[in-house]
Formats: C-alpha cells, structure tokens, sequence
C-alpha cells in the first residue's frame, strides 16, 4: 500500500475543546486494529525546520512562536491556547505534510494523517491554525527543485483564506468594518520573510459561504455553498470544478485539504454530507488525480462532529477511497532526493 504519514507528537495539547485532538491517535489506531493498514505501510516523520517554516512565515512571526513572545491578541486568533509543546506539535505536523508530498512523487499518493491547517496566514495564525503545513509543503518541494506548479483542492467546510493569501498576494480584502483580525494581516511576502520559491500554484477551495471565515480571500476558484448542501449538490460542484481548474492549469502535484467537517452533524460546519457522500467527494478528488497521472498527498484537516468516532470514520474512510483508486503502481513523476 502507499504510505501514510503518522507519529504520536502529532497530538495537540489544547486541553477540552471542540477540536478532539486525540483523533490522530484514534484514526492510527482504527486502520491498525481492523486491518486496513499494516505497521509497515506507516512513515515517521520529523518535524519540519525553521527554515521550512519561514518559506510560508515571516521570520518575525516565527521568532515569536519559538520564544513564545506572542501578543495577547494574536493568542486569541489562534483559539486554542499557546505552549511551547503546542508549537513543537505544529512543527511536526508540517514536518508530515513535506513527507507525504514526498511520498506522493514516488507512489502516485501519501496521506498525512495529520495536517490541514489552511487558516494560518505568512505573518499570525488563527482558526486553530498555527503554521499553514499544506504552503510548507508545496514551497519546500519549490525549493528543492522537484515541482514547479501545484495545485490545492481544499474541501474544508471552511474556506482556506490563509492558504489564498500566502499563493496569491493580491488576494487580501478589504476588512468589513469592525474586523479585528485584519490588523494582525502582514504584507504577504515582507522582506523579513525567506524568499519564496519560483512556482505557480492553483488553490481551488469548496466551503460553506455563510461560516467561518467572515471574509473570504479569493482563491484562484471559490465555491461558496449554501447551508445544508447535499450530497448530489456538493459532487456536482465538486466534479465542475474539477474540470474547471484542469482546464486552466495542469499541475505537477495536488494537495488535497480533506476536512471532515463538510458532515451534517458537524459542530462548526453547516452542510450536510453524509458519511457515504464524504467518501464519494474523496474518491472524485482522487480519481481525478489518478486518471491524469498526477501525485497527490493529502492532509486530514478540520472535524469537530459531535461523536468522535464520526469524524474518525471519515478520515478513515479517505484512506480506504484513496486504497480503493489507486490499486496499481503509480509512475513516479517527481526526482529522487539527494
């Protein structure tokens, strides 16, 4: 099987919270224990570095996480509560979502059970997100030379504003009067931060048009979705949008933002896709990649359902939709390391 991407430091230590940070845990455990993956099919990752960090974040921005020498107000962005071990933790999961876009260019696909956090802008973080590890990824394979365009499918229930803002400069609004947060949003490439690699990037993001975030960056394709989309509706804007972005732009890589929390008994989402409807979203995303040759990581992102063992299931179920489309030997099409 392909790889998949896990270690146990991906935990979040936040305390009682909506985000159910034992699900990582959970999801390594489900796929051992009924024999969907193996010890084998699992890769440790290390955390990413500083340097790694800082192609995505301005280098203050960074310095203040690793000193813990954030503001008040940028503490309360985040919304889970600051700790040296909760940095270390976002380092390693960005250390994974590289790994998996490795992986990704030698078997076709990997999958970081970890990941995900779109809400993370170059200069503070917020909505639970610290680092954006999707644009590490993607620029640290910039650097190294092995793509030169990407391409984001983001099927968070929320849209991926930091990830717009960090592939597209001139995707900052205007603040609606009384945003708060809109002060704490820096130039998207200062010169305190590392220069970014040469390399075009795509960012499709499907998301519920009434939540979070209030204001919206623009992607290179935004689907804003009414509340309580089904099934039928959601996969028939996901598959035009598919075809949409493939016909403007063929990438050499696609990261694939596999929120949970498109589900109808999600906390902080509003739709309404059903377990069956998820898996079938996962199996159009892969599809996609796999019938055009194209490497594909994905990252496990947002999932706050009201049982865990919900927000488990569909994350399992990514890994089972990405086993049931690429059951052949995928050509690598990314150079090997040094």
């Amino acid at each position: 099987m392909f790889k998949l991407v896990y270690r146990d430091e991906y935990f979040l230590p936040i305390g009682q919270h909506v985000f159910a940070a034992q699900k990582y845990r959970l999801i390594h455990q489900r796929l051992l224990g009924r024999g969907m993956a193996e010890a084998g099919d699992f890769v440790c990752p290390q955390p990413a570095s500083d340097d790694d960090v800082r192609l995505a974040h301005n280098a203050e921005y960074v310095r203040k996480l690793r000193e813990g020498d954030l503001s008040g107000q940028e503490e309360l962005l985040l919304e889970v509560p600051f700790s040296a071990a909760l940095v270390q933790a976002f380092w390693m999961h960005a250390g994974g979502s590289i790994q998996a876009a490795e992986l990704a260019g030698q078997d076709g696909i990997a999958i970081n059970l970890g990941g995900g956090f779109h809400h993370a802008f170059p200069g503070h973080g917020e909505g639970f997100c610290m680092i954006n590890d999707i644009a590490i990824a993607i620029l640290r394979l910039f650097r190294d030379g092995k793509i030169g365009r990407a391409m984001v499918v983001d099927c968070d229930v929320h849209q991926g504003n930091g990830t717009a803002v960090i592939f597209n400069p001139q995707a900052v609004p205007a603040a609606p009067a009384g945003s708060w947060s809109a002060p704490l949003l820096q130039p998207p490439r200062p010169a305190s931060m590392a220069e970014a690699p040469a390399g075009d990037v795509f960012t499709i993001s499907l998301h519920q048009e009434n939540n979070y975030p209030a204001w919206k960056p623009a992607s290179s394709l935004d689907v804003n979705l009414p509340d309580r989309t089904s099934d039928a509706e959601y996969l028939h804007w996901l598959e035009n949008s598919l075809a949409s972005a493939f016909r403007q732009f063929a990438p050499d890589l696609i990261a694939y933002v596999a929120g949970a929390d498109p589900y109808e008994d999600d906390q902080l989402g509003g739709l309404a896709l059903t377990l069956a409807g998820l898996k079938q979203r996962d199996e159009m995303v892969f599809g996609a990649a796999q019938s055009r040759g194209i490497p594909i990581f994905a990252v496990l992102a947002g999932g706050y359902a009201r049982r865990v063992e919900d927000t488990v299931a569909i994350h399992v179920n990514t890994v089972l939709a990405a086993k049931d489309i690429f059951s052949k030997k995928f050509p690598s099409r990314l150079p090997a390391g040094p």
